[in-house]
């Protein structure tokens, strides 16, 4: 239960309080999740690794692979995983959401496994046989997309980093959440203090 508001949303909500910034409470709603910022932000380690990846590989900085699929890690892997973990953590593994996140993760590993890579390997024969038979044609000229499946390899990669981003997302939030409420109620007791003075006065 402790982990189920996360601290984003607390911040959002003490900012908004305090200061004159106005943030929409949905906004704030989704923050004071850590299943959405866990999953959230392992997506966006998963995207971010395959830039930095290729860097390594190409030597040249390619952002778009930031809104790519395929490569290492799987970034739907690591989403996927890193909602099921955060789920686990906030929920526990005997609530029905979890064994559904659960369901729903395992598919779409199988899925980047199986037919979306086969889709991939398909279409890279496909480029070969239509570039040969199709020589100097408009026709030739148009490939299709051969990276978008994973290996087996890349799953489990993308697997893990959702897994360990969950863990440390859900840590985050509970610190967080523990020095809010420790500092409300130093804050409560310094306003009774003060009170007590008042009155005794």
């Amino acid at each position: 239960m402790f982990l189920q508001n996360g601290a984003f949303g607390t911040a959002l909500m003490s900012v908004t309080a305090t200061a004159k910034v106005k943030i929409s409470p949905f906004v704030a709603t989704l923050a004071a999740n850590p299943t959405f910022v866990s999953a959230l932000c392992a997506w966006a380690v998963a995207q971010s690794t395959k830039v930095f990846l290729n860097f390594c590989v190409e030597r040249k900085w390619d952002f778009r692979i930031l809104f790519s699929c395929g490569g290492m890690p799987s970034s739907h892997s690591a989403l996927c995983t890193a909602l099921t973990a955060s789920v686990a953590i906030c929920h526990g593994v005997a609530d029905s959401l979890f064994l559904v996140c659960l369901g729903f993760t395992l598919i779409v590993m199988y899925d980047a496994i199986g037919v979306r890579r086969h889709a991939g390997m398909q279409a890279q024969v496909l480029n070969v046989i239509v570039e040969d038979l199709f020589q100097g044609h408009p026709i030739s000229q148009r490939k299709l997309k051969e990276l978008l499946g994973h290996t087996p390899s890349q799953v489990f990669a993308g697997a893990l980093l959702g897994i360990l981003v969950a863990w440390r997302c859900s840590q985050v939030c509970a610190t967080s959440l523990l020095g809010c409420h420790i500092g409300h109620i130093v804050s409560l007791l310094g306003k009774s203090r003060i009170s007590m003075f008042v009155y005794i006065l």
